[in-house]
């Protein structure tokens, strides 16, 4: 999930795996799987920093709670 921030300066949670494509017409507008459009305050490249990061996080190994290992330790 990424935060962005409407036109109307109300923040907005969107699922990251759920974007489609992003557009800067000049406004950046996400498209969603669905076909929903969101028009937003961040620009593109703001947009694909946050995804980067999501993902980045998402994707972190799992630590082995009884050990305090991660996968890369064992």
């Amino acid at each position: 999930m990424i935060r962005v921030t409407r036109l109307n300066k109300k923040e907005l949670v969107i699922n990251a795996e759920l974007i489609e494509t992003l557009e800067s017409t000049p406004d950046t507008i996400i498209t969603l799987t669905d076909g929903k459009k969101v028009v937003v305050l961040e620009g593109i490249d703001e947009i694909i920093e946050k995804i980067v990061a999501y993902r980045r996080l998402i994707n972190q190994p799992i630590e082995n709670k009884y050990r305090g290992e991660t996968e890369k330790e064992k």
